[in-house]
């Protein structure tokens, strides 16, 4: 099976923004504490530029909170949205909050416990640590991704070398890997899908050894012990485990796959947002439709 031309140009649009915001980069110092903790949360953005999240069950009630939208990013109990304007507003708390206006001029946001980094038009790498009116600090320049998980920040510079520090948001940059396409982190690993489809994983500390995970690959998604490929042929695998843990076919004809805990999301090609909850066969559950985004948090991430 082949993704038309008409999905590679959706993944693609949707890789600028969602991978490059949906892959994690480190954060933490000493001060640094994760969101607080709220019900798992879905969030979809629709092909009318509605964002939308639900939290608790996979069948609890949606719930609209902006409009506008090209980008949603769920982290604990925060929602970033970053609209078409290039706004980039954040709301903490309940699905009701009150938004707070973070930056303008942005073209990805990314959240992780309690920061928030955003990639500007210019190119600039931002993070900021603890309340919402908390002081930006640039953390890098040439950023075309950037990623937030736990202690450590990630970023891809323009070149394709992709950067990861742990620690404080002053806390030195180790080069990972070049001639990478996209970042993601998870706890202590990191993933790096180069140029040329191939996915690696390195599991411990920043200098770890690579491990080649899978080939031929549009997106690489890493939760926990979860890692997540999207095939150029359009289907989703996930293993569980060990780094060299068995493959499992999760489905097919997919443009975008998610993971937090114990959930695995897909988008499949004609818009539809499924969601499955426990074990690698578990059941899917049709989320909505329409949908051009999904994002998923475990609630304490």
């Amino acid at each position: 099976m082949t993704i038309g031309s008409g999905h590679v140009r959706a993944l693609c649009g949707r890789l600028t923004l969602v991978i490059a915001g949906g892959l994690a980069a480190a954060l933490a110092t000493a001060s640094a504490v994760p969101a607080a903790v709220a019900p798992p949360r879905i969030g979809v953005l629709k092909s009318d530029g509605k964002a939308l999240v639900k939290e608790g069950g996979l069948s609890a009630t949606w719930v609209t909170e902006h409009d506008g939208i090209k980008q949603i990013a769920l982290a604990g109990d925060r929602i970033g949205v970053l609209r078409a304007d290039g706004a980039a507003l954040v709301k903490e708390g309940g699905l009701s909050a009150t938004w707070v206006t973070e930056h303008d001029g942005i073209k990805q946001i990314a959240l992780s416990g309690n920061r928030i980094g955003v990639l500007t038009g210019d190119g600039r790498a931002l993070v900021k640590e603890g309340g919402l009116s908390a002081t930006w600090v640039t953390e890098n320049t040439h950023v075309k991704q950037i990623a937030l998980s736990g202690n450590r920040i990630g970023v891809l510079k323009s070149d394709g070398t992709a950067l990861v520090k742990e620690g404080g948001l002053s806390a030195t940059w180790v080069t990972e890997n070049t001639r990478v396409r996209q970042i993601a982190l998870s706890g202590n690993r990191i993933g790096v899908l180069k140029g040329d489809g191939t996915a690696l994983v390195k599991e411990g500390g920043l200098s770890a050894t690579w491990v080649t995970e899978n080939t031929d690959v549009l997106e690489l998604a890493l939760s926990g012990d979860r890692i997540g490929v999207l095939k150029s042929d359009g289907v989703a695998l996930v293993k569980e485990g060990g780094l060299s843990a068995t493959w499992v076919t999760e489905n097919d004809d997919v443009i975008q796959l998610a993971l937090a805990g114990d959930r695995i999301g897909v988008l499949k090609g004609d818009g539809v947002a499924l969601v499955k909850e426990g074990g690698l066969s578990a059941t899917w559950v049709t989320e909505n439709d329409d949908v051009t985004q999904l994002a998923l948090s475990t609630g304490n991430d």
